[in-house]
């Protein structure tokens, strides 16, 4: 795997990240990986398996370069407070020390849109980890059985044709940068299906706020039977 290395002492810590575009929420990409959210993540053993450059593990406890100054739970169970959060490129051994969860979930290829969609999102969409992105906000959320039940075509019709999803995300692009990670990629067991990371400037707050509302009025949203709300701020 390509270790990452810390961010220089006079530049803001940086999200991993992979080198092809992602898209908004629903859709994902891959970017290479530049920084360690200026921290040395070695205190963390990884797992004895292959590594996976698309994985990354969220990691809520006491250390990390993210303060956690809110944690709500909009719907199902709730996730224990934790004071900062951690981002590591790569799977994680076991709960760390002092921490009180870890999520995990890989980056992955496009779903649910079309190859003219595709190519607004690339070109209007931000990387994570720019300099004056000092707030973020990380949402896990599930989805229920009636969702997954349904076919491709029907999700997308859901998706796209009635809840807007990718329409609504254009319209924030580039002010808000997101990385979409599949949970259930790695299985059915872990605790979400998605985890959408999210950074923007203090300047740009209302409009985060705001669209996270237009997304929650959506008949997609319906489906959702689990959603943590984490907002986060770089020290």
């Amino acid at each position: 795997m390509n270790n990452p290395t810390p961010s220089p002492l006079n530049e803001a810590p940086q999200f991993p990240q992979l080198v092809s575009r992602r898209s908004f929420m629903g859709t994902g990409v891959l970017w290479g990986v530049v920084a360690s959210l200026g921290v040395c993540n070695n205190q963390y053993a990884a797992e004895p398996t292959p590594m996976n450059p698309r994985l990354f593990t969220f990691v809520g406890g006491t250390t990390g370069p993210w303060t956690v100054i809110q944690l709500k739970t909009v719907i199902g169970d709730p996730l224990p407070e934790t004071k900062k959060l951690d981002i590591i490129n790569r799977p994680v051994a076991g709960l760390p020390e002092g921490a009180k969860w870890l999520l995990r979930g890989v980056t992955s290829n496009e779903r649910y849109v079309t190859r003219d969609e595709k190519g607004q999102l690339v070109a209007k969409q931000a990387p994570l980890g720019r300099p004056e992105a000092t707030h973020s906000a990380l949402i896990p959320i599930r989805k229920n059985a009636k969702w997954w039940g349904l076919s491709q075509e029907e999700r997308r019709a859901i998706f796209e044709d009635r809840s807007n999803h990718l329409k609504t995300g254009l319209k924030y692009l580039p002010s808000i940068a997101r990385r979409l990670h599949h949970c259930r990629d790695l299985g059915e067991s872990e605790p979400f299906d998605f985890l959408t990371l999210f950074d923007y400037a203090k300047a740009d707050s209302a409009a985060f706020e705001d669209l996270v509302a237009e997304l929650r009025a959506t008949e997609e949203w319906k489906f959702v039977d689990r959603e943590i709300d984490i907002r986060l701020i770089r020290a």
